[in-house]
């Protein structure tokens, strides 16, 4: 509860992040390129850097959320950055989502000024960081993620530990591939209801609602590999029974989008993969639909 926190980037992101840290009882310190963005913090109470190394001379865990991997890297390497003042045994963590190999990099210029470095990539947008509700995927050592735990408590309510240097990032990257590609069905699913006559937006309310009491894709996620499900193994019926009423409605879904004459690629892919992604093989609803 000593440590005091360093906040480098008050975008979208960092902003309601480091708000929620202006009670840190370590205190905070906060930079960013826009010195108009520090004001209404160091008003708070905050001290505010004039640059990356000044704001790590200062701090023992320093948080970092601007835009991408060349960012990253200035802020922490380039002239003025944080590994120019950084105390030894301090913790870098890198919110950013950024490549995991550039973690693993970053990792081992950290190491070479005895500074521990940690990914951690948030998922919830800036709302969830507003709230407090963010979820943070965390690679980095056992020492470095007890250190950030109760800081990182101040804007997130779920924290990982993912494992080791990049392992935070590669679970964002995955989490994000479900993301946009449930946003890429959902394009689909707004085609196929618009060339039926529907309302659209009224369908949004629908997938809004339905999923905050489901919990959407997430609510499958539930078993520790990906393997077949062997015959006698508790999960065996239940996705079983996801995978047929998938396939029912995927194949109606078609049968609508084959008279409507709107093509839907990833459903046709989803009615052929379902059955296997879930560990269960394919089943009687897509055999009928392969050629």
């Amino acid at each position: 509860m000593t440590d005091r926190v360093g906040f480098i980037g008050l975008g979208n992101m960092g902003a309601p992040m480091a708000e929620r840290l202006l009670s840190w009882p370590g205190g905070l310190t906060v930079s960013d390129m826009r010195p108009d963005a520090m004001q209404k913090y160091a008003e708070s109470g905050a001290a505010a850097a004039g640059s990356a190394a000044q704001l790590a001379e200062q701090c023992e865990i320093v948080c970092i959320a601007v835009v991408d991997d060349a960012q990253v890297r200035a802020v922490l390497t380039g002239p003025d950055g944080v590994l120019e003042t950084a105390k030894p045994g301090s913790v870098v963590a890198v919110h950013s989502t950024i490549s995991d190999r550039t973690a693993e990099e970053l990792a081992v210029e950290c190491a070479s000024h005895s500074v521990e470095f940690v990914d951690a990539p948030i998922s919830g947008g800036a709302p969830g960081a507003a709230s407090g509700r963010l979820a943070v995927m965390v690679g980095g050592s056992e020492a470095a993620f007890q250190r950030i735990r109760e800081p990182f408590g101040a804007f997130a309510d779920l924290i990982v530990h993912a494992g080791p240097v990049g392992a935070g990032t590669r679970m964002k990257l995955a989490r994000n591939l479900l993301h946009f590609i449930a946003f890429t069905a959902t394009t689909e699913a707004q085609r196929l209801a618009e060339a039926s006559g529907l309302d659209i937006t009224a369908l949004g309310k629908v997938v809004r609602h339905s999923d905050a009491v489901t919990g959407g894709p997430g609510a499958i996620m539930l078993r520790d590999t990906t393997a077949p499900i062997e015959q006698g193994d508790f999960w065996l019926p239940i996705l079983q029974h996801v995978r047929d009423l998938g396939e029912k409605d995927l194949s109606l879904a078609l049968d609508l989008a084959a008279r409507r004459e709107v093509e839907l690629p990833l459903a046709e892919l989803a009615l052929g993969r379902l059955g296997p992604g879930l560990g269960v093989g394919i089943g009687p609803a897509a055999e009928r639909k392969s050629p």
